[in-house]
């Protein structure tokens, strides 16, 4: 089910209506059903496979917490393996097949790829993460097994989070979601805000930029060197406004109904460095590879070549959880190089500027936002070679008229993101909305819905972060 569909629109009011006046007791059930309602409105078979991943680390956490020794780390190792071989079959089973045949050919040996049609899972990557950090913390002894098998597969598939995030920890979601929450005005209030809010830069700021850039990705040959390099650029706030729209729903959506979950984006395009940058963006996968493969790599407490080396490993296998594609690699791999050399420099130059909106500071997010934009080339482009066409176009003038009036609407949309987050710069769109008296409220919420009914692309797309 699309947050940005009529289904959504009848299914979120009927599912907080049962809520409120069910029991605590019996509130669990009403999540549970909703949930898997709500997966299954995408491929019905494959909620299966969330139901497999429960009842593995379910049963692995307990057995997890009882043992000792090498039973305890081997329960651990089977919960693991079990989780990164179903992510393995389903995302990499291709992508492995095809890269073994050239691999085999070094050797003089014949590899027949066998090709399975098979259809990702919805949100499987996020699903995978978030019940293998529950198992990795029973195992650190930081988390106590949890014994109620509904409340745990709550957890796994909370249908606000459950297809895109944020990737939730237990000891914040799962503790959430046994909480009575009772009836409280401001949470409803709060999460309509945010669920408005949502709306509005999913339908009517992303889905407007993304025909232009479709156009831009699909044939880049057919187009000038500047709506090539303004395409580039466009899809650095598109992807935003598309994640960050739907997270933000996610967010109103779990408000309304009392639970919190966390921010997972935070103004990233006014990030002044790329290390500041992923303190921003997609805040839940960050905090999820520092804490569960860059400090057991041992972090920034070994020598900086070996440090180095940690910061690599992390980005690219961040850029391969992405997609099953080596462009994906690259794209990890590239923030990872810019991110050693920034560091480096900090430590020659080495001073504070403590004015925030400063004319250095602004140089320095321009300067983080064309880096990360270029970046993003080799995630949005389908392979190396469309990448490739994309780069040399807009350093090799083509002589193609440049069309700035296609243009007008995508521009439009991307000022109004832009202006939005200077609004919000270091809060959130609820909690600053709330500063405001109730005229300046309403006229807000008027010119959101507005925009919303009459600006709204033709064309509804689906959420990028589905597909991962």
């Amino acid at each position: 089910m699309l947050f940005n569909s009529i289904h959504f629109l009848f299914f979120l009011p009927i599912v907080v209506g049962l809520y409120y006046l069910l029991p605590q007791k019996l509130r669990w059930i009403l999540i549970f059903v909703s949930s898997c309602y709500f997966y299954m409105a995408f491929i019905p078979k494959y909620i299966f496979i969330l139901f497999f991943i429960i009842i593995i680390d379910y049963l692995s956490a307990i057995a997890i917490e009882k043992n000792e020794g090498k039973l305890k780390l081997t329960y651990l190792i089977a919960s693991l393996s079990a989780n990164i071989l179903l992510l393995c079959f389903f995302k990499y089973f291709n992508f492995l097949n095809d890269n073994l045949a050239p691999l085999f050919s070094l050797f003089g040996k014949d590899f027949h790829p066998i090709n399975l049609q098979i259809i990702l899972p919805i949100g499987l990557s996020f699903h995978t993460f978030q019940s293998m950090s529950y198992t990795i913390e029973v195992y650190r002894g930081k988390q106590k097994a949890e014994k109620h098998i509904g409340y745990f597969a709550n957890y796994v598939l909370f249908f606000p989070q459950m297809v895109a995030g944020p990737i939730e920890r237990y000891d914040r979601l799962g503790e959430e979601l046994k909480k009575e929450q009772n009836f409280i005005y401001q949470n409803i209030s709060d999460g309509l805000k945010l669920v408005l809010f949502g709306l509005f830069v999913k339908m009517t700021i992303a889905d407007n930029i993304a025909p232009f850039v479709n156009q831009i990705y699909n044939d880049p040959l057919k187009h000038s060197s500047e709506e090539v390099l303004l395409g580039v650029f466009m899809f650095s706030f598109q992807i935003y406004a598309d994640f960050f729209g739907y997270s933000t729903i996610a967010l109103g959506s779990a408000k309304i109904l009392g639970i919190t979950i966390m921010d997972n984006f935070k103004t990233p395009y006014f990030s002044k460095s790329v290390t500041e940058f992923w303190s921003r963006w997609h805040i839940s996968l960050s905090s999820w590879f520092k804490d569960y493969l860059y400090i057991p790599l041992g972090g920034n407490r070994v020598a900086i070549p070996r440090w180095s080396l940690n910061i690599l490993i992390v980005f690219m296998l961040s850029g391969l959880w992405h997609g099953a594609n080596w462009t994906f690699v690259v794209w990890g791999a590239l923030h990872g190089l810019v991110l050693l050399i920034e560091r480096y420099f900090s430590k020659i130059f080495m001073f504070e500027i403590k004015k925030e909106w400063s004319l250095l500071n602004v140089f320095l997010i321009l300067k983080t936002f064309i880096v990360t934009s270029f970046i993003w080339i080799f995630f949005r482009a389908e392979n190396f070679n469309k990448a490739k066409e994309i780069i040399s176009v807009i350093f090799i003038n083509n002589n193609i008229k440049f069309n700035v009036i296609s243009l007008k609407v995508p521009l439009i949309a991307i000022l109004g993101l832009i202006i939005f987050d200077f609004f919000q710069y270091n809060s959130r769109f609820d909690k600053k909305l709330n500063t405001f008296k109730a005229p300046y409220r309403w006229a807000i919420y008027s010119f959101l819905l507005f925009c919303l009914f009459a600006l709204s692309g033709t064309e509804k797309f689906s959420f990028i972060y589905f597909q991962f």
